[in-house]
């Protein structure tokens, strides 16, 4: 099997992998990063949308193997030291979200929409949101809380574990784990 070394929110995990095992299936399963949901399973509703290097990608559509080397910040990855990201700020404080399931995959979405366009008028974001289905909301607020997080963020702002310029980030190799060790065993 490949083995594989990816960066998750910031700590290093090497393991080996099943050559079709998908990247979400790989972080919820081996790694306990259950933020990132499953919805369709085919790409279309963007509930599983992570940050790879910086952008966000569908993790159904992508193979753990093509994500060795690189850098993934999931929904969890957003919040430092208990505080909220500002766009998980923005998300709460305008209800942007009724059953909560497509949340996780709308907020790395509008990350990467706000990084590209730090001020989006309303058309903007309805375009930047496209490929992120909701099935129960009416999108307004959705919208609402994307130009509001807009207003609250300084450009280019982004958790500490994610990294959009070519160089790799320096780790400690106190931050290195294996899947294993993720989920409950020892680290080095």
């Amino acid at each position: 099997m490949p083995r594989i070394t990816v960066n998750v929110d910031g700590t290093k995990y090497t393991d080996e992998v099943e050559p079709r095992t998908l990247l979400v299936q790989y972080m919820r399963e081996r790694l306990g990063k259950v933020g990132t949901v499953v919805g369709c399973d085919t790409g279309n509703c963007g509930a599983c949308t992570v940050h790879m290097d910086g952008h966000s990608v569908k993790s159904c559509s992508v193979l753990a193997v093509q994500a060795d080397g690189h850098d993934v910040t999931t929904i969890e990855g957003l919040s430092q030291d208990g505080k909220l990201h500002p766009l998980q700020e923005a998300f709460h404080d305008n209800h942007a979200l009724q059953c909560g399931y497509c949340t996780p995959g709308m907020i790395m979405q509008a990350l990467d929409l706000l990084a590209e366009d730090p001020e989006p008028d309303e058309q903007a974001v309805r375009e930047g949101m496209e490929g992120n289905l909701c099935r129960c909301t009416g999108y307004q607020n959705i919208v609402r809380a994307v130009r509001d997080a807009a207003q609250r963020m300084e450009p280019g702002a982004g958790p500490a574990a994610e990294h959009t310029d070519d160089t790799p980030m320096q780790r400690k190799p106190s931050d290195e784990r294996t899947g294993a060790e993720a989920a409950g065993g020892r680290q080095q």
